[in-house]
């Protein structure tokens, strides 16, 4: 797969850090960002949203994600992502993103420099993923 140039992937940083201010973060002020990108060049926004009952929080990457899928968008190829400390997409993001992008390049930055890593295929960050077929079990026989 062809990565992006330095100077796009820079800039989609820069823009990820504007979302990332948008944040809703007000329990762990861990503000999160990211864009991703289709193969037609489209991008998606996403960033943190947090609630009082955790469980219900959402993630940067499944916001950017789900208004990808909401506007017909599911040839992705890449999610630039920035928080405090660059860290990667936690563990449900990871199985969210191969899901629906099993070739999908992930890059990290952090919230105040102008560099990052990557690009990591989202396979390298969830080995062994579930994938749709194991999903469906056989029919048993009574």
């Amino acid at each position: 797969m062809n990565t992006i140039d330095h100077a796009q992937a820079l800039a989609y940083m820069d823009q990820a850090r504007q979302v990332a201010s948008r944040a809703y973060c007000p329990y762990s002020n861990f503000s999160v960002g990211c864009v991703l990108v289709d193969a037609q060049g489209r991008t998606f926004e996403g960033c943190n949203v947090e609630n009082a009952s955790y469980s219900v929080t959402l993630c940067a990457e499944r916001t950017a994600g789900s208004q990808a899928i909401a506007q017909g968008s599911r040839d992705w190829k890449s999610i630039y992502i920035v928080s405090p400390t660059r860290v990667s997409p936690c563990g449900t993001c990871r199985q969210f993103l191969f899901e629906l992008a099993p070739d999908l390049q992930v890059y990290l930055g952090d919230l105040q420099a102008d560099s990052y890593i990557g690009p990591t295929p989202i396979r390298e960050l969830l080995p062994m993923a579930m994938e749709l077929q194991q999903t469906i079990l056989p029919h048993r026989k009574s």
